[in-house]
């Protein structure tokens, strides 16, 4: 079975198909991670994108049901240089193969995931269509022209529909779900947090309702300045509670703040980027999976301070304001996939919503 990728500028890249038979279509963006595929399929932050995997061998170790990130795959295709369907691993119960048919995902392999990581970090990140069936030209053409129009805003897939709540003896953290990874959960969770989930467009009302010690605002896909309601909903909530945001929340609290975002040339998706704390003057590899940023200009006439600086590019990765009890950062301190160096950050946002 062929499978082939198509570029919004015309260019065309062929390989072999694998996972579900079909069409699809989305953002082609690329992650370095080496392991991890599962948690980088499952994270809702990849809603609307199409996957390429610069690591050359993946499937190796297999699929299982424990590692997942979410109940749902979300992104919409998956590009590997080689897919490994015999995995080796006790704990493997599917090949990737066989995941991405159950999950609905279009895959395809053997192909030069180098020369599209290349096109991507050079001309930015593209529309592309994702197909191992046959499809016509003009289809494909329709189907770009339909991406382009598209809005980056993949709430309503993402968000929890209900409210739900996780008992806990510790703080009560209410997490505004804008598509929260499964281990930001076990995070509270194993710090013995009690937990109530919301959907991204609950008001101050409900919230308030169960008289929460902080808030964490969750990671998501997309534009933040598109989660409208969610960026009035902190405008409020920290004159009230202590806030930590995370990834997406990161750029929601910047845009609360009075800051603003911009949509990066190719973004950081993967478990290697180097970062710098810069009140710890100390550095860490961390977990990223974001195509926009904080604009670092203008943020200390807001009262905000920039406490983390990525050490590739210089752009924004972590804020605190001067005198409110709130903090976000860019990446991942939870990782799934990727290193949890930085899982402190959690025990900080629990003393602070202890203390105030």
């Amino acid at each position: 079975m062929d499978g082939i990728i198509y570029l919004e500028d015309g260019t065309i890249y062929k390989g072999k198909g694998f996972g579900k038979r079909g069409v699809s279509s989305g953002e082609l963006v690329f992650n370095t991670s080496i392991t991890g595929y599962e948690e980088i399929l499952t994270d809702p932050s990849y809603a609307g994108q199409v996957i390429t995997m610069t690591y050359p061998l993946i499937g190796n170790y297999g699929v299982n049901s424990f590692e997942k990130e979410s109940s749902d795959v979300y992104a919409r295709g998956f590009i590997v240089k080689r897919a490994c369907n015999n995995p080796s691993n006790y704990l493997s119960e599917d090949s990737i193969d066989e995941m991405l048919k159950k999950m609905g995902v279009v895959g395809v392999c053997d192909l030069d995931t180098r020369s599209i990581t290349r096109k991507i970090r050079t001309g930015g990140a593209l529309k592309c269509v994702i197909a191992n069936e046959e499809i016509s030209e003009n289809d494909i053409k329709q189907i770009i022209e339909r991406e382009k129009d598209k809005t980056d805003f993949y709430m309503d897939e993402v968000s929890t529909k209900g409210i739900l709540h996780i008992p806990g003896d510790g703080p009560k953290i209410a997490v505004m779900d804008f598509g929260v990874k499964n281990n930001i959960i076990r995070n509270l969770r194993k710090r013995g947090c009690a937990v109530t989930i919301f959907p991204y467009n609950t008001n101050l009302e409900q919230v308030m309702e169960i008289k929460p010690d902080g808030v964490l605002l969750s990671n998501g896909p997309g534009d933040p300045q598109t989660v409208t309601s969610g960026i009035e909903f902190t405008k409020k909530i920290i004159n009230l509670v202590p806030t930590f945001g995370i990834c997406l929340g990161h750029q929601i609290l910047a845009l609360a703040l009075g800051g603003d975002t911009y949509k990066m040339k190719f973004g950081h998706r993967g478990g290697n980027h180097g970062i710098y704390d810069i009140e710890k003057d100390r550095a860490y590899i961390t977990s990223q999976n974001h195509g926009y940023a904080v604009k670092p200009e203008g943020l200390e006439d807001k009262g905000i301070i920039v406490t983390h600086r990525n050490l590739n590019d210089d752009t924004v990765e972590g804020i605190r304001h001067k005198e409110l009890p709130v903090f976000s950062v860019q990446f991942h301190p939870e990782g799934a996939a990727g290193p949890t160096d930085t899982d402190y950050l959690f025990d900080k946002f629990i003393s602070l919503s202890k203390s105030v």
